[in-house]
């Protein structure tokens, strides 16, 4: 009995989407696939939360370590678009618990309302935008609770947050700088005028750290439109320089800020621009020069998709000096 060949054109076909599944899989491989870090050996314990907001509950963990007294420092930390608390402690190659555990002081990751944060930016097709979604006052009601279970110090609150999280960590230090002694935004800039509606409170603001990669691929660090692969659009922010620079404003501080250079390993290296007066408010920006969308650190590389991955400076052990620093 003769055996049926499959037909050329179908034949090729198949070898086709062959080679499209594997062309597809070596490039998720190489831009998207990153293994997870590897989990420290931490002293602490970490805890699922939830706070009644606005008729909705919201929940985030909390990283206390071992021994930590009370009246020790507190260091809100916000994930970026589409995530979690939980996700991001793996992005950070559970950097800040990492330093937490030396420096003492309580890490707590809040999670976005399905996934994402109601920042300064106007433009954004998501839930916690559309809705309005209060994370203002899901932050400060987070960290009175906070306050009262763990017994942390209200006057050395901060807040840092990377990329949406970066967003919303500005929010913060213009409109709950009683709360935020200071924060740290990392790739993220504050939105253009025509994109921004936060409201600054009028005093000033928190102390803010902006932490920026020059080749950041989604946040432009010489200003544009926050998008990812043309996609996902969030409108247009200010430059890296420019968004310290209106920070600088709301404070009063004139002048010319200092400027110094550090050379780090594989190519990179850090500009820091500071603003500074009388008060005890300071504005810093931190320029990793060759860095991607992302904070540097050593213990994880994020996917290629987000740019290059500088493994120093160490960015939580950076943005914790910055914290430290900030006196109430």
């Amino acid at each position: 009995m003769a055996v049926k060949r499959v037909p050329r054109f179908l034949r090729f076909f198949l070898w086709c989407l062959i080679v499209i599944v594997v062309l597809s899989g070596a490039l998720f491989g190489y831009f998207v696939y990153s293994p997870a870090p590897e989990v420290p050996r931490l002293s602490g314990t970490l805890t699922q939360g939830t706070i009644e907001v606005g008729g909705r509950t919201r929940t985030f963990l909390t990283y206390v370590p071992q021994g930590l007294t009370k009246g020790a420092p507190l260091v809100v930390v916000m994930h970026g678009s589409g995530q979690n608390g939980a996700q991001t402690r793996k992005w950070t190659g559970y950097g800040f618990e990492r330093v937490a555990d030396e420096k003492g002081f309580a890490v707590v990751y809040p999670d976005g309302y399905e996934g994402y944060w109601n920042a300064c930016n106007i433009v954004g097709d998501y839930s916690a935008n559309k809705l309005k979604i209060d994370d203002v006052g899901f932050m400060t009601g987070m960290v009175d609770k906070l306050i009262t279970e763990v017994g942390v110090d209200p006057g050395r609150v901060f807040a840092t947050g990377i990329s949406r999280g970066g967003h919303m960590a500005f929010r913060l230090a213009l409109e709950a700088s009683s709360r935020f002694r200071a924060v740290a935004a990392i790739s993220a800039s504050v939105p253009t005028p025509e994109n921004f509606k936060c409201a600054p409170s009028g005093q000033g603001t928190s102390s803010v750290m902006i932490m920026n990669g020059t080749k950041d691929p989604i946040n432009p660090f010489d200003g544009g439109e926050v998008t990812f692969l043309g996609l996902l659009k969030r409108g247009k922010v200010r430059s890296s320089r420019e968004s310290g620079q209106y920070l600088a404003d709301l404070n009063s501080m004139t002048g010319t800020p200092e400027t110094s250079e550090t050379q780090v390993t594989d190519g990179f290296h850090v500009e820091r621009v500071i603003w500074r007066n009388e008060s005890k408010i300071e504005v810093e920006l931190v320029a990793i020069h060759g860095g991607g969308h992302g904070i540097p650190q050593p213990y994880w590389r994020y996917p290629r998709l987000l740019g290059p991955a500088p493994k120093e400076p160490n960015g939580p052990a950076v943005i914790w000096a910055f914290f430290e620093r900030q006196r109430p």
